[in-house]
């Protein structure tokens, strides 16, 4: 098991390589990027692979004892023995969707998972360098380019109600809409990625339903972001989320949630 003063000295190492993927990205957010369609049906590009073969190589240096999990090494087969329960789980291009679109709502994800659930987690925006990240309860930040890091916390819940964060690519409105049936709602807003989670950690949203199917490696790096920041996030039912369901880690139905 690593200890927190552990974790924190291993925030800065993945933080690097995260800048490092997204500048790998940023070479292809042009108007002819490639798009090839993977046997889910879902789009992948060759900023994708970039993206994965500079964190892969990172982790593998950073930490050789600790098994990785990447969203295009699981596309490929190669999945590594994670039973003892600590690993890697990354998204190099999380919202590909949103980076052929080219409207920036595209994250690179790295987390780390200790017994099922996501002790470090760093979320970066290539087309902003705008970066989140955490290492354990209340670390949560929030670093723009040429700024000082910024403490981020959620926020609660306002009196006129809850602000809903909904994914703009994946809409599932009709079964949000039951979810939130009886609830006071402010405002809803729509993200791309895991931005979502990390408007909730800072403090923007309230609360993220997800009703819809998403990967392990979607929501662990922003997961973690949102620990860190004090909130939370189980199954709809209020079930822990557990981590490393192999070979497909696909998530439940879940809910992301602010402060009280």
């Amino acid at each position: 098991m690593l200890t927190p003063d552990q974790l924190a000295a291993l925030l800065p190492p993945v933080r690097e390589l995260a800048v490092q993927a997204a500048a790998a990205i940023m070479e292809f957010y042009t108007d002819d990027m490639e798009t090839e369609t993977k046997g889910d049906g879902s789009p992948v590009t060759r900023a994708d692979r970039a993206a994965d073969a500079v964190i892969l190589a990172g982790l593998r240096a950073l930490t050789p004892d600790i098994p990785v999990v990447t969203e295009e090494e699981v596309a490929e087969g190669r999945i590594p023995d994670i039973s003892a329960g600590t690993f890697w789980l990354v998204d190099p291009l999380d919202g590909t969707k949103e980076f052929i679109k080219r409207n920036g709502e595209f994250t690179v994800n790295i987390a780390l998972l200790l017994n099922g659930e996501p002790a470090l987690g760093v979320v970066l925006l290539p087309a902003t360098g705008e970066l989140y990240a955490a290492a354990g309860p209340g670390t949560a930040i929030r670093s723009r380019p040429l700024a000082k890091d910024e403490p981020i916390t959620v926020r609660p819940v306002p009196a006129v109600g809850l602000t809903v964060l909904s994914s703009r690519s994946h809409a599932d409105n009709a079964a949000v809409d039951e979810f939130l049936a009886g609830r006071r709602v402010a405002a809803r807003l729509a993200a791309g990625s895991s931005l979502k989670f990390c408007r909730v950690a800072e403090g923007v949203g309230d609360v993220y339903p997800r009703l819809g199917p998403t990967c392990e490696w979607d929501i662990a790096a922003g997961h973690a972001v949102l620990l860190g920041a004090g909130g939370t996030l189980t199954q709809i039912d209020g079930e822990p989320l557990t981590y490393g369901k192999a070979p497909r880690f696909l998530n439940p139905h879940f809910v992301a949630w602010g402060g009280a």
